[in-house]
């Protein structure tokens, strides 16, 4: 069989990454005196990283986490050392088998944001399904597929996710038909899928949220009874970057007076 018959064929079983490698492969066992078990193995492993990258590739795209706000860019040391503990536990996605939530607190520029996304990362790295989205804009999917008498097709859709991220819901100053859908989606996770939600607001301000004291209570019981809460305290993520900006700013224009004026060519 020639070459091009064999990425052919390599093509119809689905295997892009045999198809596209086999060649230098084979050039590379010959020359090396690979065995044929050899190579084959070391072919069809390299299959099986290319669909791991493909498969990693496609789940970021379809999450829609935010660019850049990942474990690698995330400095720990400004976080409670709680939390700093709790950390590596939770990238593992244990908690997903269980269908536990998590719930991150704290006043805004706390670094609640980064935080979950950088936990959304690292759960697609091991293969797992996630989507983030701002708390306005999951009731407004939500409102518009209820209008449209679609919101069972649309509680479908992000059922398969294993987690849905809900970033900044203490933000979302809800009217009844928003506070339902909400409600009816937080509801329909029970026990079956988990949540990351963030909030500036602590639970007994999310009458806030809820409006009515019954579906706030309701909500709370049905978010807290398997969770695990991150409290992030201490001073604002984003102040501390800035002043930290600020001083090596500060400390370069300094350095530049101290130097004086540079000496001409020749000097």
């Amino acid at each position: 069989m020639t070459q091009e018959g064999l990425s052919l064929l390599f093509r119809s079983l689905n295997l892009p990454s045999c198809a596209r490698h086999h060649q230098e492969m084979a050039d590379q066992a010959e020359s090396e005196g690979w065995g044929l078990t050899r190579y084959l193995r070391d072919l069809l492993e390299l299959e099986i990283e290319g669909r791991r990258v493909r498969k990693i590739e496609r789940l970021l795209k379809c999450s829609q986490l935010l660019t850049g706000k990942t474990l690698a860019s995330l400095d720990m040391s400004l976080f409670p050392s709680k939390i700093q503990r709790q950390l590596p536990a939770l990238l593992e996605g244990h908690f997903l088998k269980r269908s536990e939530n998590i719930l991150a607190f704290g006043l805004p520029g706390r670094g609640k944001t980064h935080l979950v996304s950088a936990i959304g990362h690292e759960l697609i790295l091991r293969g797992h399904t996630v989507m983030f989205t701002p708390a306005y804009r999951l009731v407004q999917n939500l409102l518009a597929a209820k209008r449209e008498l679609k919101l069972d097709k649309e509680m479908r859709r992000l059922d398969r996710f294993e987690a849905v991220i809900i970033d900044d819901i203490g933000y979302v100053q809800q009217q009844q038909e928003e506070m339902e859908v909400l409600f009816t989606f937080l509801a329909e996770r029970y026990e079956r899928r988990s949540v990351l939600i963030t909030s500036n607001l602590v639970f007994s301000q999310w009458d806030k949220i809820f409006k009515d004291p019954m579906t706030t209570a309701a909500a709370i019981d049905r978010l807290v009874h398997h969770c695990v809460i991150l409290e992030l305290t201490g001073p604002s993520y984003r102040t501390e970057k800035a002043l930290n900006q600020n001083q090596v700013r500060k400390m370069t224009e300094e350095d530049s007076k101290a130097l004086g004026p540079t000496s001409g060519p020749g000097n």
